[in-house]
C-alpha cells in the first residue's frame, strides 16, 4: 500500500520537470506553431487546431512515460 502514495508523488515531480522544460523549451520550440497547426478563419472569426503540437506532446509524453515506468520496473 506504501507504494501508491509514492506513485503520486513520482507522478507529480515528472510532471513539474516536465513543465519546467517545456517553459524553458517554448522559446526554441515552436510549439503552437508548428507547419501543421491549423489555422482558419476570417475578420470575425477564427479556428486553431493544433493537431502537430498535439502528436509531438503525444510522442514526448509516451516516451517519458515509458522510460519512468520502465525505471520503475527495475
Amino acid at each position: 500500500m506504501m507504494e501508491l502514495p509514492r506513485l503520486l508523488v513520482l507522478g507529480g515531480v515528472a510532471l513539474i520537470v516536465l513543465g519546467l522544460v517545456l517553459g524553458l523549451l517554448g522559446s526554441v520550440l515552436p510549439l503552437g506553431r508548428l507547419p501543421g497547426d491549423l489555422r482558419f478563419g476570417s475578420d470575425n472569426w477564427s479556428i486553431y487546431i493544433p493537431l502537430a503540437t498535439s502528436l509531438l506532446l503525444s510522442l514526448i509524453l509516451s516516451v517519458i512515460a515509458t522510460i519512468v515506468l520502465w525505471l520503475l520496473n527495475r
